[in-house]
């Protein structure tokens, strides 16, 4: 069988509501009732404890395998602490976890796959690097009896049990709703927008640019692209400045992630970029990123809340690991594979979550409220990115804004 699949495009589909949904109370868990979903899910990770008898029922170890640190510092600042402590939260011990990262290699995620295995994984809640390297994971773990989880990527070909992620198509929509109306709010005369995709390996970034692509062609403006996508912020730097070379009216960047923004900014800052000219967009809801928004560079960014989907994969990890079949308050949709070769794994069950566009006055209500954000950091002064430019002011923008 071969399971190096073609790149193709495959889309989202929500069934039924992610609020509505509440698990039945775990036996023995609790006498009042208490119920486990992504409803009751909270920045303490207080409602993991209702998952403690079912640890209690596993064997083995749940293995978390994420792909790098360069297409987003989520991964280290976020996702690897957050599933941490909702394990710990849940009562598993050291032993019955472990959270790794592959640092960007095809390699490493197989053989840390491959050795989590050997060493008793029941689980592994995977985050491919691309679905090729994915596929070749998950039959592997299929041939010994391991259920997975694909954790935030779909692995298209892939022969996981679940899948764990935002709605990415409304991700991409919500940037391409965010750039439209930066424009219009700044008053770009003629806009002509550099359009920029994330790695072409990342099923994500498919996803992304169909929801942000739709937007942005129904808007009427001209649209402007230059390579094939990327994560790396050294290459969408180039990619841009290879673009603006020829281009010099372009106006107007949509990025889909912060980090890739950070040095496109940087880079027009050192040529006389002012505040509030030059759209960009992002997500990830990085410190950069917002200290960007707030300062009158970028216009927003997609929040993802990360500490959801940590305890909704962890929870579907400890539910596969004791071999109990998760409740149906917790997945709430499903996926289509359209790359599967196995019927039955081309509608794949599905946590989906729901992504925020986060402009200068929501973040004291959305990502400092969940403290994915400390206003203490966002509003520093910091030194200058560029050489020969003044000290970036973020403790006034904050005070504009009324974050404190």
């Amino acid at each position: 069988m071969n399971f190096k699949t073609a790149r193709i495009l495959a889309s989202v589909t929500l069934v039924g509501s992610i609020a509505a949904a509440m698990l039945p109370a775990v036996s023995g868990a609790s006498t009042a009732k208490a119920t486990v979903s992504d409803s009751t899910f909270n920045t303490n990770f207080s409602t993991m404890k209702y998952l403690k008898s079912v640890v209690a029922k596993g064997t083995g170890s749940i293995a978390v395998i994420l792909p790098d640190t360069a297409s987003s510092a989520r991964y280290t600042e976020f996702d690897a602490p957050y599933l941490k402590a909702a394990f710990k939260a849940a009562g598993m011990t050291a032993s019955q976890y472990i959270v790794q990262n592959a640092q960007g290699s095809d390699t490493t995620q197989l053989t840390d796959a491959q050795a989590d295995i050997a060493k008793g994984a029941k689980v592994l809640l995977l985050d491919p690097l691309d679905s090729t390297t994915g596929a070749i994971i998950e039959a592997y773990a299929l041939a010994r009896g391991v259920k997975v989880v694909d954790y935030d990527r779909l692995t298209l070909g892939g022969a996981r049990s679940y899948y764990v992620s935002f709605n990415n198509v409304a991700v991409g929509t919500l940037i391409g709703q965010g750039e439209v109306a930066c424009i219009k709010a700044w008053h770009v005369s003629n806009p002509n927008v550099y359009v920029m995709a994330g790695a072409p390996t990342d099923n994500n970034a498919t996803l992304f640019s169909k929801g942000y692509n739709a937007v942005m062609k129904a808007s009427g403006y001209k649209l402007t692209f230059e390579g094939t996508g990327t994560w790396t912020a050294s290459v969408a730097l180039t990619d841009f400045q290879g673009a603006y070379t020829k281009d010099s009216s372009i106006n107007a960047v949509l990025t889909p992630n912060d980090a890739n923004a950070v040095p496109i900014i940087g880079y027009l800052q050192s040529q006389g970029l002012k505040p509030n000219t030059f759209p960009f967009t992002g997500q990830d809801a990085s410190l950069p990123g917002f200290q960007n928004v707030i300062s009158g560079y970028q216009c927003g960014t997609v929040y993802k809340p990360i500490w959801l989907e940590a305890q909704a994969a962890a929870a579907l990890g400890i539910y596969l690991r004791a071999g109990v079949t998760p409740p149906a308050g917790l997945v709430n949709g499903t996926t289509p594979d359209s790359a599967a070769l196995i019927k039955s794994l081309k509608h794949v069950k599905s946590v989906l979550l729901t992504p925020t566009w986060v402009t200068p006055n929501l973040i004291e209500k959305t990502v400092i409220k969940d403290h994915v954000i400390i206003p203490s950091q966002l509003c520093t002064n910091a030194a200058p990115t560029v050489k020969g430019l003044p000290q970036p002011t973020y403790k006034a923008d904050c005070a504009k804004y009324g974050i404190k």
